[in-house]
């Protein structure tokens, strides 16, 4: 099947702006404002990625599984494939496959796609594995006690913020690289490679404070729905990826405008 691309920007007005602020030394906001609005379309229609649906209700089904005595046989419930003792690495190896699976039978991937799918495999290693143990191996209780704990109102919001702040931060740059990698060098918009970064890494930040509107109401929302309907179904699951999108795009932008006055 065929590969989708998330867009083909370089063609429109919007991303001719976007190529001038930055040829024009314009700040990470503007620039990332600028992006934002050019992609808008694509990124709100984000719910009905099958790839995008598919991550972010494994995201929720995981810790849910976590919850009940049989984590292992809950977890092949949710459609991953783990032995009876998974480590938390195979978890997050079985979430990418369980993606890829699922998209073999109901369509093509996409760019944005693969990158729900590296957001949510990077979330995963960093909020599980900087609570585990370092020293020896956790026990395959202790990965399932730190995943148990994300199945709160709190610890599932900082762990939506993360995928979702991971999530744009990946499709701003997806777009910006390809025209910032032709504006390095001496007399450019970044005359050093060491520039470039730094510029990256202020996107980074810009990204993850817009993300705090997604961790507002993600909690809520996971306890609600999983009480009221005795779990969360994939349905549910587009649902809110497509609230998420939009209260994620219209932040970008009105911060962007913020900061620039």
């Amino acid at each position: 099947m065929g590969h989708i691309r998330l867009g083909d920007l370089p063609r429109t007005r919007k991303w001719q702006q976007v190529v001038a602020l930055i040829e024009g030394g314009a700040g990470t906001a503007q620039l990332a404002n600028a992006t934002i609005t050019a992609a808008e379309k694509g990124l709100n229609l984000a719910a009905a990625d099958k790839g995008m649906v598919e991550t972010i209700w494994l995201l929720t089904q995981i810790p849910l599984a976590a919850r009940k005595d049989n984590f292992t046989e809950a977890l092949r419930d949710a459609g991953l494939k783990v032995s009876d003792n998974p480590s938390l690495l195979e978890i997050v190896g079985s979430v990418s496959d369980a993606v890829d699976r699922r998209l073999a039978n109901n369509g093509g991937r996409t760019d944005l796609g693969e990158m729900a799918q590296m957001a949510a495999t990077e979330t995963i290693s960093q909020v599980i594995g900087s609570r585990l143990p370092s020293l020896f191996g956790p026990t395959p209780e202790a990965v399932q006690g730190q995943f148990s704990k994300l199945a709160t109102n709190k610890q599932f919001s900082a762990f939506a913020r993360d995928f979702f702040s991971r999530l744009t931060t990946k499709c701003v740059d997806y777009f910006l690289s390809r025209a910032m990698a032709e504006n390095v060098g001496e007399g450019k918009r970044f005359a050093t490679l060491a520039q470039q970064s730094e510029f990256s890494k202020a996107l980074e930040t810009h990204c993850r404070e817009a993300s705090k509107i997604v961790e507002e109401f993600s909690g809520g929302w996971f306890s609600k729905t999983n009480w009221e309907q005795k779990g969360i179904t994939r349905e549910k699951a587009e649902g809110f990826a497509h609230i998420a999108m939009k209260k994620l795009v219209a932040e970008l932008k009105e911060g962007a405008r913020s900061d620039a006055e």
